[in-house]
């Protein structure tokens, strides 16, 4: 029999007969592996324990200490999920249930909806399975008894699944004791190498593939870990998130809020706004040291300059539409890019002008399914801190730099330490040729080689026109934020007739390049509000300071503190009602207040204050005017300590 060449991922080979399966390599190397081995990965792509080799090929045994057995995992818990489903409420409909970032989910078609008592019961029986020890053992089906096979059994979800693949794709089932399912695998080989380091979290409603016309399903969510500590730190963790809601924050601080009547747009109240306008002025005073002016563009447009950019048809599902009496079809601008390039075209460009950078805190509208709209994260109205850079292709790389340092910068200085970059490359559906692809791309990644940025490849995931860098950004919770991007564009130029005169005297079309910091500011204060808990930095506070007052008598005193803090420009109020001061330290911690000072009648006769910090239960007593200097300094923006 001729044999096979297995290398390892030390280096060393080793010889096995023709047909050798992951199982068998797994238990030559020792009796453990082959009882702790989930799959195994053969040329750089996992496959079933039971997958016989058939060519000479590097493997890499896969255990559930291995960072590629998670998705492994979570795809075991969906199947376990689906089978303790139908055997709880046989009546039931099963769709489909892939494993995602932190966990998995399922979708099932019912008609009475699912309850938090019967995840408990799913959990339950979940676990018995796994104690069951069912192998999980993949079949090949023939396409029209796979499809026949479902509809008998009532699963015309599957059924229509099967039906719509690619007639060339084998039909791949999985069966786990008596349940079998459509999958493509690779599993483990029993149910009880899952082990129990699963939860169900949460149920939800999910369009049928996604679209509103079809049949809403119930989805039910659950995470799944390596090991039981690692489900707990996670759950931890979950638990933390709900308290840093900033739906909830927002509520405690009276920030904003929704309606129906508006939905995806955010009514914002003082205090919310306040942060808005702090964060619109902190990267407005940081793109104006660097050069950028500031424009702005109209907000209802012609369909005929999102045609010509090519937005209409890549986007015209997401657009809001209308129509007016003379039969002229407008949207609202679903982004700046076309609208910053009718600025460039105005009057002739020379060489001379370039590199032209146009900001612009543009207000966004885009169409938003209802299911996905949540709270600031997903919104339909948003402006976003937009720049485009009108460039020659020799300014690419230091202009590109630059914007990855100013970045930087800000990020740092908002609180967040911890940046991943990700290159999107071309996407399936783009626009210009595969030389301009390859050009971007080329002069996009030795932007992050010269800067010495590390990244990953996010591919096909572009913008049509262009790749693009996205700039992720952990939050205190270990969370990743996309927020910033960066996108090479040689594509809207061309299609909107930019142009320039060169050196040569002959006209070009310049490169462009799209870029935001923040990205959606309704997003960013959300992501803000999260990451600190609501106790954001003394700048951005929007109540910085509140005087309050033992007793009625100590008002004047209070007032006059109010009115010596707001000279200096600190956000200060006072509160002289009528309730005991331990509620109004309580109230005024409850809303993030960063200061909190008490005053009666010894402070009045000492002009002296009882200075409060949140998050502390003591307080330190100062000289009227030591309070006043501390705080002026302490509440002095970032743009204004920079210029000291």
């Amino acid at each position: 029999m001729r044999e096979l060449s297995i290398r390892f991922p030390d280096g060393n080979t080793k010889s096995f007969p023709l047909g050798t399966t992951g199982m068998e390599v797994a238990a030559s190397i020792s009796p453990n592996l082959a009882k702790e081995a989930l799959v195994w990965e053969v040329d750089g792509e996992l496959r079933d324990l039971s997958y016989p080799l058939e060519h000479d090929a590097t493997v890499k045994i896969i255990t559930r200490k291995n960072e590629e057995a998670l998705e492994i995992l979570r795809h075991d818990a969906a199947h376990l999920l689906a089978e303790a489903a139908k055997e709880l409420f046989p009546e039931i409909q099963v769709t489909i249930g892939p494993s995602i970032e932190n966990g998995f989910f399922y979708d099932f078609h019912r008609e009475k909806p699912f309850t938090p008592d019967d995840l408990v019961l799913l959990e339950k029986r979940m676990q018995e399975i796994v104690d069951r020890d069912e192998p999980l053992v993949r079949e090949i089906w023939e396409r029209d008894k796979a499809i026949e096979y479902f509809k008998s059994i009532g699963e015309f979800y599957k059924a229509e699944i099967i039906s719509d693949l690619p007639e060339s794709e084998p039909i791949s089932m999985y069966r786990q004791g008596k349940f079998l399912d459509l999958c493509r695998g690779p599993h483990a080989p029993s149910t009880k190498r899952m082990g129990k380091a699963f939860k169900l979290t949460k149920l939800a409603g999910a369009y049928w593939r996604g679209d509103s016309k079809n049949p809403m399903l119930q989805r039910i969510y659950g995470t799944a870990w390596a090991t039981d500590a690692q489900l707990q730190e996670h759950l931890h963790r979950l638990e933390e998130a709900e308290k840093r809601d900033h739906r909830k924050i927002g509520k405690e601080m009276d920030l904003f809020h929704f309606q129906e009547e508006a939905p995806g747009a955010v009514f914002w109240h003082p205090a919310g706004w306040i942060i808005y306008r702090k964060l619109q002025e902190f990267i407005r005073q940081k793109i104006s040291k660097n050069g950028y002016q500031e424009i702005n563009t109209p907000t209802v447009v012609d369909r005929k300059l999102w045609e010509a950019s090519g937005h209409w048809d890549k986007f015209f599902e997401n657009m809001f539409v209308t129509v007016t009496e003379d039969e002229r079809v407008f949207a609202l601008k679903p982004m700046n890019c076309p609208c910053h390039i009718q600025v460039f075209n105005q009057g002739t460009k020379s060489y001379r002008d370039l590199p032209l950078r146009l900001a612009e805190f543009g207000c966004c509208f885009r169409y938003e399914p209802s299911g996905a709209l949540h709270g600031l994260m997903r919104v339909r109205a948003m402006v976003q801190d937009d720049a485009h850079i009108f460039c020659t292709e020799d300014q690419i790389l230091e202009e590109s730099k630059n914007f990855c340092a100013l970045l930087m910068e800000a990020y740092h200085e908002l609180g967040f330490h911890d940046v991943h970059v990700k290159f999107a490359d071309r996407p399936e559906q783009r626009a210009g040729t595969d030389a301009e692809w390859d050009r971007a791309e080329k002069d996009l990644k030795a932007v992050l080689d010269q800067a010495k940025i590390p990244y990953t490849l996010n591919a096909g995931d572009g913008a049509f026109y262009g790749p693009k860098l996205e700039f992720h950004v952990k939050d205190a919770l270990g969370r990743s934020w996309q927020c910033g991007t960066l996108q090479l564009d040689f594509i809207l130029p061309q299609r909107l007739g930019a142009l320039y005169v060169g050196v040569d005297g002959q006209k070009h079309h310049p490169v462009m390049l799209h870029r935001a910091i923040l990205g959606s500011l309704e997003r960013f204060t959300g992501i803000l509000l999260e990451h600190y808990a609501g106790k954001l930095p003394l700048w951005l506070a929007p109540r910085q300071v509140v005087i309050t007052t033992i007793t009625n008598a100590d008002d004047a005193y209070a007032k006059e503190i109010e009115a010596l803090l707001k000279a200096e420009g600190i956000r200060a109020e006072v509160d002289v009602r009528n309730e005991k001061i331990s509620y109004k330290i309580r109230e005024h911690s409850l809303q993030k207040v960063p200061y909190i000072v008490t005053v009666g009648a010894k402070e009045a006769e000492n002009k002296t204050v009882a200075l409060r910090t949140l998050g502390k239960d003591t307080q330190e007593t100062l000289a009227l005017s030591q309070i006043v200097d501390r705080l002026k300094e302490e509440t002095r923006e970032p743009w204004a300590r920079s210029c000291i």
